[in-house]
């Protein structure tokens, strides 16, 4: 099985070294230099230094070439690049051919979930067969060994289940799903709850406070995503629940890392300058208030999350959610 991995970051290098043992594997990396260092060290220095990639996977900085014999296509670039990829990419792409993104994010502009994205590029391509592979997937843990799980998800329940085989390594356990909506939601706004729960941590607050915003954070994803057709069976699981608490607190976790330093009281601009890797939930929360509010759904974290991102004191966040009037718990 040829596979074509479009994107060189760390989570689109470690999907690729994990299935290159097994299929022949081609990643594409924008920068030729990246994709010359990948193939002459077996090593991605600039997002995973330190591991060494499966002998299978070969890089490349020629998108045709990574794509003319895929037989599946994994995306793994920004949500403010999967477009831009597509547009190029398409021309190579044949119909069939099963397309799975690995973006937790949201387009800015058209509010549309990655999978949306690819198949409004590719209006002829069979959408049963476009699908994410997503979870508490933290790369350098799972290209380091470590055991983790994650969830594929493609409308078809055939090439769900094909793409399982696929993607199942002996440290990976992938599990098949069919509710691409659900999936996709739950990994775009765990991205903004990671923030809010990275400013808790950078305010100094304790077990007791995360463990509140988690759980919290969890009950107002788990109802956007269902207003907008997600099973709600999919966010108590690993697209959900297990990619929140990930997401929340490893330092491993980008937009952790960007809430923790707003936290501390860095600003927004000197953070995001500070990284190479891009945090997708800084992007995503404007996204998702226009989602909540279209669909008529509260969404009280993340309106604390975009006004600290537009600039209020992030001290002031306590007093925005925890000022809010009594409810009961399921409302």
């Amino acid at each position: 099985m040829k596979m074509a991995v479009i994107g060189a970051g760390s989570w689109g290098t470690t999907v690729a070294s994990l299935v290159a043992p097994s299929s022949e594997v081609m990643l594409w990396a924008r920068r030729p230099e990246l994709a010359e260092g990948i193939n002459e060290t077996r090593e991605n220095a600039d997002y995973l230094p330190g591991f060494t990639l499966a002998p299978g996977l070969t890089a490349t900085s020629d998108l045709s070439e990574a794509l003319s014999e895929a037989e599946v296509i994994v995306i793994g670039v920004p949500s403010h690049g999967v477009r831009a990829v597509m547009d190029e990419a398409a021309v190579e792409i044949r119909p069939g051919v099963p397309i799975v993104s690995l973006t937790k994010g949201l387009e800015v502009g058209s509010n549309m979930r990655m999978t949306e994205v690819i198949a409004d590029v590719l209006p002829d391509h069979d959408k049963t067969g476009i699908g994410v592979l997503t979870g508490p997937n933290l790369a350098r843990e799972i290209v380091a060994g470590q055991p983790a799980a994650s969830v594929v998800s493609v409308p078809d329940e055939k090439i769900a289940t094909e793409l399982q085989a696929i993607f199942m390594a002996p440290t990976l356990r992938v599990y098949s799903n069919t509710d691409v909506v659900g999936c996709e939601m739950a990994g775009s706004l765990k991205n903004v709850m990671a923030l809010a729960a990275g400013m808790a941590r950078g305010l100094g607050y304790g077990d007791n406070s995360m463990a509140t915003l988690i759980t919290r954070a969890l009950a107002e994803l788990s109802r956007l995503g269902r207003a907008l057709g997600g099973n709600p069976a999919t966010f108590s699981g690993l697209a959900g629940m297990g990619d929140l608490i990930a997401t929340c607190i490893s330092p491993l976790s980008r937009n952790q890392r960007v809430g923790v330093a707003l936290g501390e009281g860095k600003q927004l601009d000197e953070i995001v300058a500070e990284m190479s890797m891009v945090a997708e939930g800084v992007k995503t929360t404007p996204v998702v208030l226009e989602l909540a509010a279209n669909a008529g759904v509260e969404m009280p974290i993340a309106t604390q999350v975009d006004r600290v991102l537009g600039g209020q004191p992030v001290t002031q966040m306590l007093s925005g959610l925890m000022g809010r009037p009594p409810k009961a718990e399921g409302a």
